[in-house]
């Protein structure tokens, strides 16, 4: 006969060995192409699952944010490996993390919940697995580098353009600069803002940027133009100085630069000043031989109802006119054109989308729902987090009427007035 002893254990052994076996259908990880880098070199993190039989449902990944960091998700792939003889059916997960400051930062600890049939089984069995937080140590910025001026790209990209004839430039007139830069393996986030220099006799007005990230099957990219207005104040010459950009090359361990020529302008006087006066001298002197030419008439001269002083004056308002207000005409439209570019990137206009897409089916009104929600700063991203945060209950989605919408967006705004994030895309802050 066996004893309790003995019994108990048995019992115990086979309790473990139950357990070994569990514990061997599921395994998971984290893992890392670099535990030190830069501040905002990008740290390669691959979440991997994998089970012993097969997920009869799709893995998901709960939203992941990393504290000082930009993630930004990359691409998923099916895929198996052998372990212990064994093959194991396995997904795994591709993220950039870009960290922006001068702390160290944590890949946080996930809980990734799965379904998989037991081993022999065939019923898909909901499981959660488990893995452990990466530290990642960031390193300050080298010296020689401002942090005004530091980009980590293996890549870059430079632009220079200018509208306008700077051969042909007078006392008055605008020339504006553009400089776009397309940057691989980073986000737009981390593109500097380029430093304009001041120059003397010049007055100079930036124009807001335009940023775009970039993502394909097999990379990414971003971009950034930068635009400047240049008004020339006095004739002369002026000398633009040279605008030097630097990046950092992480894989190559190297500082690469892209120096910018000075540009060199001769503004020459404006000859509407000139013409103005030419034009005036011209009509006096009109105006002196018709009245020489006319002193033996009994009546003056007159057309339309105006001597020829006044026709004189109307003629050069009328030739003024024709000039100047073609170029009214000309920076009224530039200047909507640029309002209305700015509306198309504002969560203003995405949130109008949105109210029009009320009377459109579920589909498209969910849509357009998580496209403007995008352009907010939330703790979470979702409608009934929305709904029960900013409209003060979980309302049905079909049942909140446009006027609910429009108070629920002064409420968010109100709240946070510097919580609106232009081009965000697909990146998690």
């Amino acid at each position: 006969m066996v004893s309790g002893r003995l019994k108990y254990g048995l019992l115990l052994l086979m309790l473990l060995l139950v357990h070994s076996i569990f514990a061997q259908h599921l395994t998971s990880s984290v893992s890392v192409n670099t535990s030190r880098v830069y501040v905002g070199e990008p740290v390669e993190v691959t979440v991997s699952v994998f089970t012993s039989t097969w997920f009869t449902a799709g893995v998901d990944i709960q939203n992941i944010k990393v504290n000082g960091a930009f993630t930004v998700p990359f691409r998923s792939l099916s895929t198996s490996k052998t372990i212990k003889g064994k093959t194991y059916a396995g997904v795994q997960f591709f993220y950039n993390v870009f960290p922006y400051s001068e702390e160290d930062i944590e890949f946080p600890a996930l809980t990734i919940e799965v379904e998989t049939p037991d081993d022999g089984g065939y019923k898909g069995v909901k499981r959660k697995v488990k893995t452990k937080a990466k530290t990642i140590k960031v390193r300050p910025i080298p010296p020689g580098f401002k942090k005004s001026d530091w980009l980590v790209t293996p890549d870059l990209n430079v632009k220079d353009s200018w509208s306008g004839d700077l051969k042909n430039v007078k006392v008055g007139d605008v020339l504006e600069r553009r400089i776009h830069r397309n940057a691989a393996l980073t986000v737009s986030e981390l593109i500097p803002p380029v430093e304009w220099d001041s120059i003397e006799n010049v007055s100079y007005y930036p124009d807001r940027p335009f940023t775009q990230n970039n993502k394909t099957k097999t990379s990414f990219s971003a971009e950034r133009t930068d635009a400047m207005r240049y008004l020339f104040l006095e004739e002369g010459e002026v000398v633009i100085p040279e605008i030097t950009l630097m990046w950092w090359n992480a894989g190559r361990k190297k500082v690469y630069k892209r120096t910018l020529r000075e540009v060199v302008i001769n503004v020459q006087p404006n000859p509407d000043l000139g013409m103005v006066t030419s034009i005036k001298d011209s009509l006096d002197a009109m105006v002196a031989a018709s009245v020489a030419d006319s002193t033996e008439e009994e009546k003056p001269f007159e057309f339309l109802g105006m001597n020829w002083k006044q026709l004189s004056v109307a003629i050069l308002l009328l030739i003024l006119l024709i000039k100047y207000g073609w170029k009214f005409f000309q920076f009224i439209w530039k200047t909507y054109q640029t309002k209305h570019r700015a509306y198309l990137e504002s969560e203003k206009y995405y949130f109008d989308l949105f109210l029009k897409s009320l009377h459109k089916s579920e589909d498209e009104k969910l849509k357009a729902f998580y496209r403007w929600l995008d352009c907010l700063t939330l703790k979470e991203y979702t409608l009934d987090y929305f709904s029960s945060t900013y409209m003060g209950s979980a309302l049905a989605f079909v049942s909140a009427p446009k006027q609910e919408w429009m108070k629920a967006r002064k409420t968010v705004l109100e709240n946070k007035p510097n919580g609106i994030i232009a081009n965000r895309g697909w990146i998690n802050p």
